[in-house]
């Protein structure tokens, strides 16, 4: 934002967010508008992120990743797209990285993590996160997906629904019921690779926004999935998830509050240049004070963005503060994208300018990864207990 001082990052942090920015501007922006009428992004962006080191950095050394246990690369990556203003890939790159991949760094045997980290790193595999079903949605305990054990492996059944990178994913963590009669502890998390027989995928969806993101159903009829593939111990999956959440809330935010500058930027652009009643509209007090109202917001919510990010590499990040972090930002970014929309009249409307499709895209954001309103339970959870 304009002249916030940020401590959190280094001299080469910095140098890394010129990396992404140049590449972001040479290889995604110009290729966003296809990608939307297409209904996913290109299977060689994947190959380009991979080649330029971009995808699981945080991935041991051994597995072709960089080690980088430090966080704020991470979110520095999510930042830049989210500039960029392409909605789509500034959900799907990270999720691959940052939600996906740590399921299987964390949980999986050391085969499985031999098999697809390396693949995930280089682009060549493209991952995706199954949780939610046509009747489960925010409360995945209702999941009715099962795995049956039969020895060796695991028989899956079942369909999931609204899944991100669903479309072109070459491997998935799953969530499926190993013993029904547990509830939360007999859920399970398992991966399925493209190549099961059983698996399949529905067309992407026709979307209101992100319409570069392949979003889709998938399908398992009696998909063999080797024990091997199970991520820890069978009946965790949920304990998991609860575990891994906070991170996946803390992207949603992070690529929230960057959209949210991106549309805030296109408007100071767009009021300087645009006139009525004989002057610029940037001259108009209610112009002025929007964009003031605004600014000030999306420079406290970057604020509390930084601090959580620095608490999560740091290790001492909670439930409740990514939850108030996705909820407030998202809230905040559907704002951003109304005042800009307004701002830009009849323009604004229009599918050719940024704010349009950003406005679009803005919408989900407060349903995902948790809808808003699970949010402030969890937060009332923490402050009441």
């Amino acid at each position: 934002m304009f002249g916030l001082h940020r401590s959190l990052f280094t001299e080469e942090h910095e140098l890394f967010r010129q990396s992404v920015r140049e590449f972001v501007a040479r290889e995604i922006t110009p290729h966003n508008a296809e990608w939307e009428k297409q209904k996913k992004v290109s299977r060689e962006i994947w190959k380009k992120l991979g080649e330029n080191g971009f995808l699981g950095i945080q991935a041991p050394e051994d597995l072709g990743g960089l080690h980088i246990r430090d966080f704020r690369y991470n979110a520095i990556f999510i930042e830049e797209l989210g500039l960029s203003g392409c909605s789509a890939p500034a959900v799907g790159f990270p999720l691959h990285s940052d939600i996906v991949m740590p399921y299987i760094l964390h949980y999986g045997t050391a085969q499985v993590k031999k098999k697809y980290i390396p693949k995930m790193i280089s682009g060549d595999y493209i991952g995706a996160i199954a949780m939610t079903e046509p009747g489960a949605g925010s409360d995945l305990q209702a999941i009715r997906s099962t795995a049956l054990d039969q020895g060796d492996h695991y028989l899956v059944n079942g369909s999931k629904t609204f899944i991100t990178n669903g479309y072109l994913a070459d491997v998935v963590v799953v969530a499926v019921k190993t013993d029904p009669e547990k509830g939360a502890k007999g859920i399970s998390l398992l991966l399925i690779d493209r190549d099961m027989q059983g698996f399949g995928r529905g067309v992407p969806f026709d979307k209101v926004g992100l319409h570069a993101q392949d979003t889709c159903e998938l399908f398992f009829e009696d998909v063999r999935v080797p024990k091997e593939n199970l991520l820890g111990k069978e009946g965790q999956g949920f304990q998991y998830m609860m575990s891994e959440l906070p991170q996946e809330r803390l992207v949603v935010a992070l690529a929230a509050i960057a959209l949210g500058e991106y549309m805030l930027q296109e408007t100071i652009a767009y009021v300087k240049q645009r006139r009525a009643f004989g002057r610029s509209i940037s001259e108009f007090q209610n112009t002025r004070f929007k964009l003031a109202e605004m600014n000030a917001a999306l420079e406290q919510g970057r604020i509390y963005c930084d601090y959580l990010v620095q608490l999560h590499h740091e290790g001492k990040l909670d439930s409740a503060m990514a939850s108030a972090a996705k909820y407030n930002m998202t809230e905040l970014q559907c704002k951003v994208a109304d005042e800009c929309v307004q701002l830009h009249g009849g323009y604004g409307y229009m599918w050719d300018y940024g704010v349009a499709r950003a406005w679009a895209d803005a919408r989900v954001q407060r349903i995902y990864a948790g809808t808003n309103e699970i949010m402030k339970e969890l937060i009332a959870r923490k402050i009441l207990q």
